[in-house]
């Protein structure tokens, strides 16, 4: 898949328990049932939109059965803060108001 979908998140930067809406993919319900086999392998590119207005590049991968990864680029918040570049577990992923949600879990060696 070579679309990038937008990611939106309800704060300036994620932490265990964040979480983030992906909108505009085909059948959310499909990957929130089913992260891992037969989504294991997928990779999807996402633009993270943050509550001030900040931005980041970002990839959410199935890694293996009910498993999956958000790996975040780095970026500057509206205040000026550098948050690195980090990879996060995916905790829970639910179809949600046609879009995806996402519960983000602890920090991934990624």
């Amino acid at each position: 898949m070579s679309e990038t979908f937008p990611a939106l998140c309800a704060h300036t930067h994620l932490f265990p328990g964040a979480r983030l809406r992906v909108r505009g993919l085909p059948d959310p319900a499909a990957f929130a049932a089913a992260p891992g086999p037969p989504n294991a392998g997928l990779d999807l590119d996402l633009d993270l939109h943050f509550a001030d207005g900040s931005a980041a590049e970002g990839r959410l991968r199935a890694t293996g059965p009910a498993v999956a990864e958000l790996a975040v680029a780095g970026y500057t918040t509206a205040a000026g803060t550098r948050v690195d570049a980090r990879t996060w577990e995916v905790r829970a992923s639910v179809a949600a108001d046609g879009g995806l949600e996402l519960t983000v879990g602890g920090r991934s060696a990624g």
